[in-house]
């Protein structure tokens, strides 16, 4: 497991709601006695907040703001090559019998796969293991996308452990290959943060998002739920994920 990958998760869920949130809850209660209006606020603003990240309303709209727009033809032009960054991967999958692409590397295969068929071009996957197990992400999105949707992978970069990396690694073998205009596949919401890292690269990165949020907004999507939230952590990751971007890269 990579320690770095784990401190930065681990500090990370200090910054992101929920943990952010309930921290500030708990801080309002502990000044509480000794400042009721302070602590008062404290809590009723980390209910309010927790409340609010938490409706799926909160969540799309905070996640649309980050979509990048769909790939055109025209864009497409001139690009030689598609990179699919891992979105996480199952290390135990027991109906499977193995290590399997987690739902959002699934959904980015299957675009890859279409952009694949439209356009005939080579595939490189990126993703390591960061976590553990015994496979990459990007030798298991390579297994995935080669034998459940029957389309070949040319290059496997399986070092990386973020974004960062999958840029610099990715940019590297592709330079070997004479190659610096790409399609660059993952969710709509992931693609700000993770193209300007690319382009540093000395790459000429095209959007190819997918995963869009869904429309029309529904009645219910001003209650809480699980999903709300995630999408709020999700849009919170990315806003700060792109500031240490930023300062790093």
């Amino acid at each position: 497991m990579s320690i770095s990958w784990l401190i930065s998760n681990f500090v990370s869920t200090f910054l992101l709601p929920p943990l952010n949130l309930l921290l500030l809850m708990v801080i309002g209660l502990v000044l509480w006695p000794r400042r009721p209006k302070l602590g008062r606020g404290l809590v009723t603003a980390g209910v309010v907040a927790l409340w609010v990240l938490s409706t799926p309303l909160v969540g799309i709209i905070l996640l649309r703001s980050l979509e990048s727009p769909p790939v055109t033809a025209e864009a497409m032009k001139g690009a030689q090559a598609i990179i699919i960054l891992g979105g996480g991967r199952l290390v135990e999958a027991p109906e499977y019998g193995e290590e399997a692409p987690g739902q959002e590397s699934l959904l980015r295969l299957r675009y890859a796969a279409k952009l694949h068929r439209q356009s005939g071009l080579p595939i490189l996957t990126t993703g390591g293991k960061p976590d553990g197990g015994e496979l990459s992400e990007a030798e298991v999105m390579a297994r995935s996308l080669e034998r459940d949707f029957s389309v070949p992978v040319r290059w496997k970069e399986g070092a990386s452990d973020n974004t960062g990396e999958n840029a610099k690694n990715s940019a590297r073998m592709l330079r070997e290959a004479g190659m610096t205009r790409v399609l660059v596949v993952s969710n709509a919401w992931h693609l700000k943060r993770a193209l300007p890292v690319f382009e540093r690269e000395g790459l000429s990165a095209i959007a190819a998002p997918t995963g869009f949020q869904r429309s029309p907004l529904l009645p219910n999507d001003l209650l809480p739920s699980p999903g709300g939230l995630l999408a709020s952590r999700w849009a919170f990751h990315e806003w700060i994920g792109q500031i240490w971007y930023r300062l790093r890269y």
